[in-house]
């Protein structure tokens, strides 16, 4: 498959807890089209219906779902010409919680293309905090930025780390970049 390139298309990714869905949610707020962590749908999902897709139980599988909604999620929205602003995105289930990459993980990493700056938020004990879908302790949650931000030239892209400031001077440090 030919690579679709979005530079449209912009991620946010990071570590757990340190910010990135209260950003995501600012950005809507102030009227930007924004795609929700498709990585807690899975989570909320399975453990309702007491699934073995979590990071917890079947990781592997939980990778393979989150990566084949993301890669749905993307191709829905190949026509879309404004800006769209994702809580992670398919390169974050490349290595994810240390599964090896699958061929189509592989593939859809390599066909699928984001801006090339993706937006990684710091590990941030100030506003670090854990819930039912994000358990990860704070060692994780460094260990999880280290690995993102390795990982991401590999890959092809740019990381740009979010500045520790209130979620509306993020929002403004990521527009100003977008």
């Amino acid at each position: 498959m030919t690579p679709i390139e979005k530079p449209n298309f912009f991620v946010v990714t990071g570590g757990p807890g340190v910010g990135k869905t209260t950003l995501i949610g600012h950005l809507q707020a102030l009227g930007e089209r924004v795609v929700e962590e498709t990585a807690r749908a899975v989570i909320r999902e399975q453990v309702a219906g007491v699934g073995p897709a979590v990071p917890w139980r079947d990781n592997d599988a939980f990778v393979a779902e989150t990566a084949r909604r993301d890669v749905a999620i993307f191709d829905s929205l190949r026509g879309e010409a404004g800006r769209v602003f994702f809580d992670r995105g398919i390169m974050d289930s490349y290595g994810a919680n240390g599964a090896i990459p699958s061929p189509e993980i592989l593939e859809a990493v390599r066909t699928r293309r984001y801006n090339a700056q993706v937006f990684i938020a710091p590990p941030w004990r100030e506003i670090y905090e854990t819930d039912a879908e994000r358990r990860q302790d704070w060692a994780e949650a460094e260990r999880t930025f280290d690995i993102i931000r390795d990982r991401l030239p590999t890959l092809g892209y740019e990381p740009v780390v979010l500045p520790k400031a209130s979620v509306a001077e993020r929002a403004a440090f990521v527009l100003a970049r977008a």
